[in-house]
């Protein structure tokens, strides 16, 4: 009889798990594990269960409390025995689904590699939490050289002090004392003070480590090199929020196929573009999207990536208007531009996806003030524009914000207000930089008069 290979593979079914705590009320929580499914779904996962626990600080040993572990546990044995019975059941439907065992819990926080020990022995299922599952979606989304010597190096970092979790036999020693016959006594040729595996695993990470930091301080003074070879052109960055939109805008503008897709950090690595607006060109560039709880390994991996942002002379803040949190996607951003130290640079909010927002209109009877949720987007508008004309939201008595712009960049809404925006914006900056005019050329109208 002839065999047939399966090669359709099933996503795996993932249980999500978060912490409501004085700092992170239950809305919140709900919003950071929206998040963690949208990551477990760009990392090929389903997510089927979510459970929460109020209580004041994750547990030192299980994170949870020791019920909540039993509670998963429950649930875990319970999907495996249903799918043994599904499979095992002759009459099932084959139009029907069959129930899949639960392939991995993830927690939206970090775990120490205690916590992941003590988790994973009590629940018998692969233990992801957010750090190592933005590590994997940077891991299958790299496609440089650059990039996947940066993510590497990431996970080397996040492995380091979790080896101790990743492998039973690290204990056993290469080497021991005593001779032949004594019950105790290692291989011939092998006596001696020995090493225990574990120790020896540690050193070739960190031998590797040290052979990827040699690597990207090279990929690092190339990149300062080709950014030196740019000429006299002003720089302009995109930044904001993973999924808000930038490789879409940079499309538009530089008329380019730069890879773009409703997933979380679907670009990784920075793409610069040159764009001419009117009689003014200018380099455009795509830097990678940040996100709430974004691992200090990946920004430190990262540092030649962010340089881009560091040398920008102008910043483009995009932001998700559609989204319901977008306020905090906003923070989240401004706090990491103070940790790269661009805090200071002159930024643009532009307001992307107005052909998604929605609100919900207040009931005439309803007498309680007006939320974000009931504001139309020209009321939106009004609000945003008054709250940033003397600087951000985290900080009003910053002078960085420049201009409020709200645009559609699917459906390319409003963008010729943007481009005439960014160009009177990054004229200014050519004239200070450059005051000899060496790229600006003369304008002519129709008629080859001089404008």
């Amino acid at each position: 009889m002839k065999e047939f290979i399966q090669t359709s593979t099933k996503a795996e079914t993932a249980v999500l798990v978060a912490l409501i705590t004085k700092n992170q009320n239950e809305r919140k929580t709900a919003e950071y594990l929206d998040e963690l499914e949208f990551l477990a779904e760009t990392a090929g996962a389903v997510s089927v269960k979510r459970f929460t626990q109020r209580m004041d600080g994750a547990s030192s040993v299980t994170y949870l409390g020791k019920g909540k572990l039993q509670e998963i546990r429950a649930y875990i044995e319970e999907c495996e025995r249903l799918a043994e019975e599904a499979d095992e059941d002759p009459l099932w439907p084959a139009d029907v689904e069959k129930p899949q065992p639960i392939g991995m819990v993830i927690f939206d926080d970090e775990l120490s590699a205690k916590q992941l020990r003590n988790i994973e022995a009590e629940l018998k299922v692969k233990i992801l939490d957010r750090t190592s599952l933005i590590l994997d979606i940077f891991a299958m989304r790299a496609q440089t050289a650059n990039a996947k010597t940066q993510v590497e190096l990431a996970q080397y970092r996040y492995m380091l002090p979790r080896l101790q979790r990743l492998w039973t036999h690290l204990e056993r020693q290469g080497g021991g004392s005593g001779g032949a016959g004594g019950g105790k006594g290692g291989s011939v040729g092998l006596r001696g003070p020995g090493e225990t595996q574990l120790e020896m695993d540690r050193r070739i990470i960190l031998n590797r480590m040290s052979l990827l930091k040699q690597r990207l301080a090279e990929i690092d003074r190339q990149k300062t090199t080709q950014r030196q070879n740019r000429g006299k052109m002003v720089r302009v960055a995109l930044v904001g929020y993973t999924n808000v939109g930038k490789s879409t805008l940079i499309n538009l503008l530089s008329k380019s196929e730069v890879f773009a897709e409703n997933k979380l950090f679907a670009t990784l690595d920075t793409t610069v573009r040159k764009v001419i607006v009117k009689n003014l060109p200018f380099l455009l560039a795509d830097t990678v999207g940040f996100i709430r709880k974004l691992p200090t390994d990946l920004v430190d991996s990262f540092k030649s990536t962010l340089d881009e942002t560091r040398e920008a002379d102008l910043l483009i803040h995009v932001i998700d208007v559609s989204h319901p949190d977008f306020e905090e996607q906003i923070q989240v951003v401004d706090r990491t531009l103070c940790d790269l130290g661009c805090a200071d640079k002159p930024r643009i909010l532009l307001f992307n996806k107005i052909d998604a927002y929605t609100f919900t209109p207040k009931s005439p009877d309803d007498l309680t003030p007006a939320t974000k949720e009931n504001l139309t987007l020209e009321q939106l508008m009004q609000t945003w524009m008054a709250r940033t004309s003397g600087g951000t939201a985290a900080n009003p008595n910053s002078p960085t914000v420049l201009d409020v712009v709200f645009v559609s960049a699917r459906e390319r809404q409003n963008v010729e207000a943007l481009r005439d925006l960014l160009y009177r914006r990054v004229r200014e900056l050519h004239v200070q930089k450059y005051p000899y005019n060496d790229f600006l050329f003369q304008e002519y109208d129709a008629e080859g008069e001089a404008l």
